[in-house]
């Protein structure tokens, strides 16, 4: 059955989704520390939804001890909630890479996370791609997407969900389901609904 599906298509898609997210946990995380609290007087009624602050076309970047580049998050508005802790990214469009300099990025209308960012949103045409590699043996391995209108993932669980329906691709192999529910912890991706799958043969040498 196509060396059993590819070995479950290399199980390189199961790391993907948390890692792109635990990046973007991190800069939002180093977003809200590094913004300056203004002192207020205490609230005499029950805070309103309202942001206490905001940052419009902003950019976040990060580098190693070696002055590198690390991660790097953009958007066009970021709004801060007391009254949940939560902060929103519009547009959001984030750039990462890893100890090899291999590079992964995500883009959404929305992004929302909350105080810890422990729990990150990508909401609206999110996807989360990394780009092709040079695998094992100087085999190149195929860039790698997940796409769809909502990704939720909880950074400490290692737990990525959507409720909607979400696309799969690697190279020209795509799956498409209805919705997904992914546990790195227990290394297994579960799509639900309408799955549908296309496996190509790899090409030979």
């Amino acid at each position: 059955m196509i060396n059993l599906l590819r070995r479950v298509w290399d199980r390189v898609t199961l790391y993907l989704p948390v890692f792109l997210m635990g990046v973007l946990a991190m800069a939002t995380y180093w977003l809200v520390r590094s913004t300056p609290i203004v002192a207020r007087p205490r609230p005499v009624a029950a805070a309103q939804h309202k942001p206490d602050y905001f940052m419009r076309n902003f950019a976040v970047k990060t580098f190693d001890a070696a002055g590198k580049l690390k991660s790097e998050v953009k958007g066009t508005e970021a709004r801060h909630y007391p009254d949940t802790n939560m902060l929103e990214i519009e547009s959001v469009q984030i750039r990462s890479f890893d100890v090899q300099g291999r590079l992964t990025t995500a883009s959404a209308r929305l992004a929302i996370t909350n105080e810890d960012a422990s729990e990150v949103q990508l909401i609206g045409t999110a996807q989360v791609m990394r780009a092709p590699v040079a695998g094992p043996a100087g085999v190149a391995e195929p860039a790698l997407t997940f796409a769809g209108e909502y990704l939720y993932a909880f950074i400490h669980a290692e737990r990525v969900i959507s409720n909607k329906p979400v696309e799969l691709t690697r190279g020209q192999d795509r799956f498409t389901a209805d919705n997904m529910d992914f546990d790195n912890l227990q290394r297994v991706m579960l799509l639900k609904g309408r799955v549908k799958g296309i496996l190509l043969p790899a090409a030979r040498p």
